[in-house]
C-alpha cells in the first residue's frame, strides 16, 4: 500500500509537534482526571469519569493523527515563486478587495490565518496561474493574481 504523502510548511510541522508535545503532557492531566472520578465509586453512573475517558479518547486520537500527518508530511519549499503552487503568498484581487493567502496543504489551512489549501476552489482556479492571471471561480466569481511570492 503507498503512502500519503502530506504536504507541509516548516511553519506547520513546527504548530503540529508544539501540539503534539502538549498534548502528551495533557496524558497526565487526564490520568489523573480518570483517577479522581474513580475514586467516587460506582462507575457506570460517574460523569466525570465518563466526561475523563472521552477526554482522553480525544486526545489520543488526535496524538494518533498529529504523529500520522508527522510521519508523512513532505515540507513545502518557501522560496520566492514565479507561479501558484504550494508554498506561494499570493495576492489576489477579488471584487475589487486585496486579498494575501499563503498556498498550504489541506492539513494546515485556516481560511481565517490567511493559509488556503491548494484544495480549495479557490486554491485549484489560481494553481499554476502567474502575477497577472485572471482566474475563475465554481461559483462564477472572478478574481486576478496580482502578486506571486
Amino acid at each position: 500500500m503507498k503512502k500519503k504523502v502530506i504536504d507541509i510548511t516548516e511553519e506547520g510541522r513546527a504548530e503540529l509537534e508544539k501540539e503534539l508535545d502538549e498534548r502528551i503532557k495533557e496524558r497526565e492531566v487526564i490520568k489523573e482526571k480518570i483517577a479522581t472520578a474513580r475514586a467516587f465509586g460506582d462507575l457506570s453512573e460517574n460523569e466525570d469519569y465518563s466526561a475523563a475517558r472521552s477526554e482522553q479518547k480525544l486526545n489520543e486520537g488526535r496524538i494518533g493523527e498529529i504523529e500520522e500527518i508527522l510521519k508523512s508530511a513532505k515540507i513545502i519549499s518557501n522560496r520566492k515563486h514565479d507561479k501558484v503552487v504550494m508554498g506561494a503568498v499570493v495576492t489576489v484581487q477579488i471584487a475589487g478587495k486585496e486579498y494575501t493567502y499563503s498556498v498550504v496543504g489541506p492539513v494546515e489551512a485556516n481560511p481565517l490565518e490567511g493559509k488556503i489549501s491548494n484544495e480549495s476552489p479557490i486554491g485549484k482556479a489560481m494553481f499554476g496561474k502567474k502575477a497577472g492571471d485572471e482566474y475563475t471561480l465554481p461559483n462564477g466569481n472572478t478574481g486576478k493574481i496580482l502578486k506571486v511570492e
